[in-house]
């Protein structure tokens, strides 16, 4: 959990309450029942959008319980999985509001960029067995997260977005002079129809930030993956020079430069071990800058 969070709801984390409730979750690992999200992603909300990032709260119920879809924020999935249902609604009234919204490519549905921006993707309960929908409700996570709820309130002003009638009594007490509340059905297939997709709650989200912060508060709703074109790396070319044409400086040049090249090799190996993947063009750039540097401050 975020610093920021943790310090907000230190003591409701010590509570018998949700003592019990991780009692309960330990006791399903030990059954070997599957669980979502993954155990690092329960809180992985607080981190993405911490305390004084808040612009926007949207409200889902109950994390996804298929493979590779909950990842601790509400209505996002991770790729490869396309986009659930009730997101793909989303995207059609998100391009009601804002015609040149663009649904992610490949029909994906990761919602990471919004959360960056200040939108709070909060579930009511945090986690559930596998193919067992509300498997976990009533255990806990609901009094956790209404706490979540009511810290946001209780700051300065945002955009509470509530759909469906689990998510409306949730923000029932929220001071709507102080907060816009919007409601609205809820985006799933069996009620959209009711008033989703005409509710504009994205752009009238926009509107009363804008009017109570500025043009800077808005939320870019965006989801295209900006691509950044590389510049070519010109490869330096090193010509081969007989040993006994090679001076003393010359020759000491080289071996630290060929020291050096061993040396970023191994760095990259080590990257790599960490997870992050290098193509022989970044490598070989890498190791060009590197070498560059370094012969640089040497002069």
């Amino acid at each position: 959990m975020h610093d920021s969070w943790l310090s907000v709801l230190k003591d409701d984390l010590v509570t018998n309450e949700f003592l019990g409730l991780k009692r309960f979750l330990k006791g399903e690992k030990e059954l070997g029942k599957k669980v979502y999200p993954p155990e690092g992603d329960i809180y992985s909300w607080s981190r993405y959008t911490p305390v004084g990032s808040v612009k926007v709260v949207i409200l889902g119920q109950d994390p996804y319980h298929g493979a590779n879809q909950a990842h601790g924020l509400s209505f996002s999935v991770r790729p490869p999985t396309r986009a659930p249902p009730s997101l793909k609604n989303m995207y059609i009234a998100l391009k009601k509001d804002y015609p040149d919204f663009t649904p992610p490519a490949g029909g994906l549905g990761l919602l990471t960029p919004w959360a960056e921006r200040g939108v709070l993707l909060l579930n009511a309960c945090l986690t559930v067995r596998a193919s067992e929908p509300n498997s976990h409700a009533n255990r806990g996570w609901e009094k956790l997260t209404q706490k979540v709820i009511d810290v946001v309130a209780a700051r300065k002003g945002v955009v509470f977005l509530a759909w469906g009638k689990p998510a409306e009594k949730r923000v029932a007490k929220v001071d709507k002079r102080k907060h816009a509340v919007l409601l609205a059905a809820h985006p799933s297939p069996l009620s959209a129809s009711r008033g989703f997709f005409d509710c504009g709650h994205f752009r009238k989200a926009n509107e009363w930030l804008v009017e109570r912060y500025g043009e800077d508060a808005e939320i870019n709703w965006s989801l295209a993956v900006t691509v950044v074109q590389k510049k070519p790396v010109a490869k330096r070319k090193v010509e081969e020079v007989e040993a006994e044409e090679v001076g003393d400086d010359e020759r000491e040049l080289l071996e630290t430069g060929n020291r050096e090249v061993s040396r970023v090799k191994k760095k990259s190996r080590a990257r790599d071990s960490l997870g992050e993947v290098f193509d022989e063009d970044e490598e070989a750039a890498m190791i060009e800058a590197t070498i560059a540097a370094e012969v640089s401050l040497g002069s």
